[in-house]
């Protein structure tokens, strides 16, 4: 009854207030009410910085901005925050992460507040063999059972028969196809994955235009024997890994042609590819395939990291108080194939990362909506969960894009993607109070993202101390999961 009164007498406030009052009312709202005072509000939509105005939170969402001193008499000044010359974004989306390992739930769980405290407020789970155990995170997140941030999953991605990754949904005909997106609609998953190890090019792309006729958004690898025009063409909303758009620099329709036909080993393919890159071509396909209506999640740092492991091991990297022992003993098999490279394959890999990143400006100019994912998971060595999508999106203001792209594409571009950016991705009355205030301006540096002052998430307020309260515990229990398993 107490809740009801309040709510009745805040819709009463801003009724008032909406109609030119400004009068302060001597009024109470929820006990979790927040009014954060005198930030600057960035709109991620165009780049604009409102000055001068409030943001009143309450039950989890953006109640009013309006002029600060028209709010400030509302909130006891206990609820009320100071961010004078601080710097508002809406909270971060981390667009492709996966939480992995039947062996890593502990320490999985024990990373999820690191996010909240890196200002992730909500990630992408592309799949894994714990799909079911992240379908159960996310069902106990919304219940607010522990802190972590929002997740979307795919579950169990779509593979072939004996699929190299552990946990997929293996698939050989068309009524397994139909059992497996059952299980999957089932599921209630956010969105469909599929990746070509195993899965001819035929059933790969049923499978994307399947999933895509029940209504499921589709992400995807692209498989040597397939185009990405093809996949866009059936259906596909997202390409997953910015390595697959070097295809785009040659005749990709006719060499995936002669790949399916036998005509064409998928090695000489893969030379093709690498040997053959026109820029012009490539710009052309990007915008064929922005008229689709494709996106794609360039996930640079990845590798950028194995690139450049010859000048960093990372021996040193300060994330790796987070992880355990167990965690990143998953990172060897990627640097036990980097034992025998030779200068030349050193060399090479740089210049292959280089030209993948160079993409993205005219991925952007072409029209394609970019996704910020980091691709962080046990597997990934050296793709730290959290903090590599704040290193992800440095690698796109290198790569060319401005600060205001990059940060869209950690926001915005991936609420509109999602579905959900009538209540998430941007800051305004109504939507979803998950923000992240900054102490200088990433308009001008991207890296201010990780200059944080505080971070609301839900609704829930932590501020600068609180976040390295979050950290240290994180530590903490890393320590312990080792200690536990000596």
């Amino acid at each position: 009854m107490k809740y009801i009164i309040n709510s009745f007498l805040t819709i009463l406030f801003l009724g008032i207030l909406s109609c030119g009052s400004s009068q302060p009312l001597d009024i109470k709202l929820s006990p979790q009410t927040k009014l954060i005072r005198q930030a600057k509000i960035i709109n991620v939509k165009d780049g604009s910085i409102q000055e001068g105005k409030a943001i009143l939170i309450d039950s989890a969402k953006i109640k009013l901005i309006a002029d600060d001193q028209e709010l400030k008499g509302l909130v006891p000044l206990e609820n009320q925050v100071n961010a004078n010359d601080k710097y508002i974004i809406p909270g971060l989306w981390d667009m492709h992460v996966h939480f992995e390992g039947q062996d890593l739930i502990e320490d999985n769980m024990a990373l999820f507040p690191v996010f909240i405290a890196h200002g992730i407020t909500t990630v992408r789970d592309m799949a894994s063999d714990l799909g079911e155990q992240v379908l159960q995170w996310r069902e106990d997140i919304e219940q607010n059972k522990f802190l972590a941030p929002q997740i979307f999953t795919a579950g169990r991605k779509l593979e072939g028969i004996d699929s190299f990754w552990k946990g997929d949904l293996e698939i050989a005909n068309e009524e397994e196809l139909k059992q497996m997106l059952d299980k999957l609609e089932n599921y209630q998953v956010d969105l469909v994955k599929v990746t070509e190890n195993a899965l001819s090019g035929e059933l790969f792309l049923k499978s994307v235009k399947q999933a895509h006729e029940r209504g499921f958004l589709v992400s995807a690898h692209v498989p040597l024997d397939l185009s990405i025009e093809q996949l866009a063409n059936a259906g596909l909303s997202s390409v997953e890994h910015a390595s697959y758009f070097l295809r785009l620099g040659t005749n990709e329709n006719k060499i995936a042609k002669q790949v399916a036909e036998g005509t064409l080993t998928k090695g000489e393919a893969n030379n093709y590819y690498a040997e053959r890159f026109d820029q012009d071509s490539a710009f052309m396909n990007y915008q064929k395939l922005a008229k689709l209506g494709l996106a794609v999640t360039p996930t640079l740092i990845g590798g950028k990291q194995l690139a450049y492991y010859d000048q960093d091991n990372h021996s040193n990297d300060e994330f790796l108080s987070y992880l355990t022992e167990r965690f990143t003993s998953n990172y060897q098999w990627r640097i036990d194939r980097l034992k025998d490279y030779t200068p030349k394959q050193w060399e090479a890999s740089k210049t292959r990362y280089q030209l993948i990143a160079k993409q993205l400006p005219y991925i952007q100019k072409a029209g394609m909506t970019i996704l910020a994912g980091s691709d962080a998971a046990a597997l990934n060595t050296f793709v730290y969960p959290a903090y590599a999508l704040h290193q992800e999106l440095v690698l796109f203001e290198e790569a060319g894009l401005s600060p205001l792209q990059a940060l869209q594409a950690a926001t915005i571009n991936a609420a509109e993607f999602m579905g959900k950016s009538s209540s998430m991705g941007s800051i305004e009355k109504g939507k979803q109070a998950d923000l992240v205030i900054l102490n200088s301006n990433p308009l001008e540096n991207i890296s201010a993202t990780q200059d944080i002052f505080a971070v609301i998430n839900d609704g829930q307020y932590y501020d600068r101390m609180s976040l390295d309260t979050i950290l240290e515990q994180a530590q903490k229990r890393k320590k312990e999961l080792d200690q536990k398993r000596k």
